[in-house]
Parts: C-alpha cells; sequence; structure tokens
C-alpha cells in the first residue's frame, strides 16, 4: 500500500507540476514581470536621487532572487513539484479510505481540493502582484491555515455526512473563517495597475484549477491501474 501511495504521488505530483509551470510560464510569470517593473520603479527613483544629493548612503545588499529565464523557470519548477507531490500524497492517502471507482471521480477530488485550498483563501485574502500592501504574514498564515482546514471539514460532512444534521454542520463550519474575516493592511494600496491585478486574479484561480483537476484526474487514473495490477498479478 505504502509503494501504491508513493507511487501514484510521485508520478502525478511530476505531472501536475510540469502543467502548472507551463501555465504559470505563458500567462501568470508575464504579469508578475510587470507588476514588478511598478515596484522597482520607486526603489530607481529613491537610489537615483540619492546619487544626486551630497550624502552619501550605504544600502544592505538585496536578498537573492533567481534572475528572469532559466533559474526563475527552474525554482518555480522545483517550488511546484514539491507541492504538487505533497497534495498528491494527501489525495493518495485518501484513496484507501474512499477509492474512485472511477477515474472521473479524480476530477470531483480536485475540485474539493481547489476549494480547499485555493477558492476559499482566495476569498478573504486574494493573490497579490509585487508592491501590494498586506496585513501582517503570521496573522496571514494562521488565518490561511484555519480557512483551509475548516473548508475540508466543512465539504466532508457535506458530502459523507449520513444525516441533514451532519451536512447543516458542515454549511456552517465553511462560512466560521469568512465571518471571522481575513487580517486586512491597515491601508490597501498598490503599485501596479487595477487592470494587471485583475488579469493576475483571473490567471491565478485558472492555473490553480487546472492544475487540481490535473491532479485529481491522473491520481485517480494512477491509483486504480496501480490496484488492478495488483489484483491481476
Amino acid at each position: 500500500m505504502i509503494k501504491r501511495i508513493a507511487q501514484t504521488a510521485g508520478f502525478t505530483g511530476l505531472l501536475a507540476a510540469l502543467l502548472l509551470t507551463l501555465l504559470q510560464s505563458f500567462w501568470v510569470a508575464p504579469l508578475i514581470l510587470q507588476a514588478e517593473t511598478f515596484e522597482k520603479a520607486p526603489a530607481a527613483a529613491e537610489l537615483h536621487a540619492h546619487a544626486d544629493g551630497a550624502a552619501a548612503h550605504t544600502h544592505d545588499a538585496e536578498a537573492w532572487e533567481p534572475e528572469d529565464g532559466w533559474q526563475r523557470v527552474l525554482s518555480t519548477t522545483g517550488g511546484n513539484l514539491v507541492v504538487a507531490v505533497g497534495f498528491a500524497l494527501m489525495l493518495a492517502g485518501l484513496y484507501t479510505l474512499r477509492a474512485p471507482t472511477r477515474t472521473a471521480q479524480g476530477l470531483l477530488w480536485g475540485l474539493a481540493g481547489y476549494a480547499t485550498f485555493v477558492l476559499a483563501p482566495t476569498l478573504g485574502l486574494p493573490p497579490e502582484l509585487p508592491g501590494t500592501a498586506a496585513a501582517d504574514l503570521a496573522e496571514r498564515q494562521i488565518w490561511w491555515i484555519g480557512t483551509a482546514a475548516s473548508t475540508a471539514a466543512g465539504i466532508a460532512l457535506i458530502v459523507f455526512g449520513r444525516n441533514w444534521l451532519l451536512k447543516a454542520l458542515g454549511a456552517a463550519i465553511l462560512v466560521v473563517p469568512h465571518v471571522i474575516g481575513a487580517p486586512q493592511p491597515q491601508v490597501h494600496s498598490m503599485l501596479a495597475p487595477e487592470a494587471l491585478e485583475a488579469q493576475f486574479k483571473i490567471a491565478s484561480q485558472l492555473t490553480n484549477v487546472a492544475f487540481w483537476l490535473a491532479l485529481g484526474l491522473i491520481s485517480a487514473w494512477l491509483f486504480r491501474r496501480n490496484r488492478d495490477d495488483r489484483y491481476s498479478a
């Protein structure tokens, strides 16, 4: 069983990560690069002002970041691979409790994963372009984790609950983090134009939908195939 889970997660994570990287490279990354030009413009202006001034200032070296091109693509692929394999392991583990009877059921698992880890958290904390004001990182992380956990629990109760009380409880759990509200910055501001931010939000959502549908579909197919191979051996 462990071997079956590992094989399913490994191959699924690899294929889904490559798909996500491809979509991000052609759709999301160009928007981020555009936003970075607005983010770096004030810094460049400040540097120019210091150079023209009489007093000399010493600035700390900026933190390392991958350069545009192969470094950025490689680092993005590596990060996507780690995340994809982790989510694929989670799905494969859940399949041992409730195995998909058809490969197409993987799409439903993928949609549930998308709702849990992307849609619900972004209702309060939408994806942000560089140069956008944000609340305290620790507070955002706590709210994100709580939202993902409550969404997973709520979906599980709604789908697998045996009576209406459990289903109603699941629906109530779904809305709790949104009633509490996500942490917000004291002042909402961004350097990039609103049109660019809107494009980025749409691109982020659609690429994640594609990622999770692929993750669910591929993992269900591989899990069922490995099970069939075991039975036929």
